[in-house]
């Protein structure tokens, strides 16, 4: 998949996502951890920004709506990107999703 601005992809049906749970996907060059809280998906950047390693791999926060780094246990809101503890400093990107039925769309900004 080649990522063009504004364009919008398929990248999963809610079947391949366990509620509370994370799921990495690529659109293009860009690492996605998408989070199934009910019927919501919330897409963020799937690379922590303390350290390079992958937030799909981390922990589901349902209450707190936030995923957690497995590496050294910072939190990221799903909502914002933001980092609600540290050791990360710097937020991570957040994309806009659709789910369509079953499938689920990430709009790339």
């Amino acid at each position: 998949m080649t990522a063009e601005l504004g364009q919008r992809f398929r990248v999963a049906s809610l079947d391949e996502i366990a509620d509370g749970s994370a799921k990495r996907v690529d659109i293009g060059e860009t690492p996605i951890a998408l989070v199934r809280i009910g019927d919501r998906v919330h897409a963020i950047g799937d690379t922590c920004s303390h350290a390079d390693y992958s937030l799909s791999e981390g922990e589901v926060e349902v209450d707190e709506c936030t995923l957690e780094c497995p590496r050294h246990g910072a939190t990221f809101s799903l909502v914002t990107g933001e980092p609600e503890t540290l050791p990360a400093t710097q937020p991570v990107p957040v994309f806009d999703t659709e789910v369509d039925g079953n499938d689920i769309w990430v709009v790339m900004p």
